[in-house]
């Protein structure tokens, strides 16, 4: 009987051990690929918008107040022809005075903690290789596509054909940049000093 006891209580060692074993290990996979193109970005006008001076009293106290529309060119110029989109980074992340809208850019915050406003942005009129396209957005890196034309702080954008819904190579597209801010309301802004508008996005290919 001590011969059978003792040989079970091995077995369940050598179980116990072997299970803690298994489980003590993890493999890590990584996985890329390089590409032989390269595409360049650029904005017209060096990418700079300006409205100049604004009067505080043209601003609205209870309500936002929208600034005119101002348009840039975007274009991206790669090497041949290439799967490729845009992701926009809000510089300035926290300071758009709407709330949990990934639409929504923030235009800086003044007097420390008082966000000024919120901008957003649009592509149009895209062209690919001389032909009109349309512009398709992804919020999952690449795995699923919708058409869409404005630019989100989490979404990344590139073009279709204007029969599919799939991302197509291309080696130059260019498309107008819409730029639409607005002020906060000024009832939440202490302007008694001039504050500086001060929004800031950065424009990245990312290859598909």
């Amino acid at each position: 009987m001590k011969k059978t006891l003792n040989t079970l209580l091995v077995a369940m060692l050598l179980t116990a051990s072997a299970s803690t074993f298994a489980a003590s290990s993890v493999d890590l996979t990584v996985t890329g690929i390089i590409t032989p193109s390269a595409c360049e970005p650029t904005l017209s006008q060096g990418g700079l918008v300006d409205y100049g001076k604004i009067s505080a009293k043209d601003l609205n106290a209870d309500k936002a107040t929208y600034l005119d529309t101002k348009t840039l060119q975007l274009a991206l110029t790669c090497d041949a022809a290439t799967l490729a989109a845009v992701e926009a980074k809000d510089n300035r992340a926290g300071s758009s005075y709407i709330p949990n809208d990934s639409l929504e850019f923030g235009l800086g915050l003044i007097n420390g903690n008082e966000k000024l406003g919120a901008m957003s942005m649009r592509l149009v009129a895209p062209i690919a290789d001389g032909a009109t396209v349309r512009t398709i957005e992804s919020y999952d890196s690449g795995s699923t596509w919708g058409l869409a034309r404005d630019l989100a702080t989490d979404n990344i954008l590139t073009v279709t054909d204007t029969a599919t819904v799939a991302p197509i190579p291309f080696q130059t597209w260019t498309s107008d940049l819409y730029i639409s801010p607005r002020i906060a309301p000024t009832n939440s802004l202490t302007l008694t000093n001039e504050v500086a508008i001060d929004d800031s996005v950065t424009l990245t290919v990312r290859y598909l």
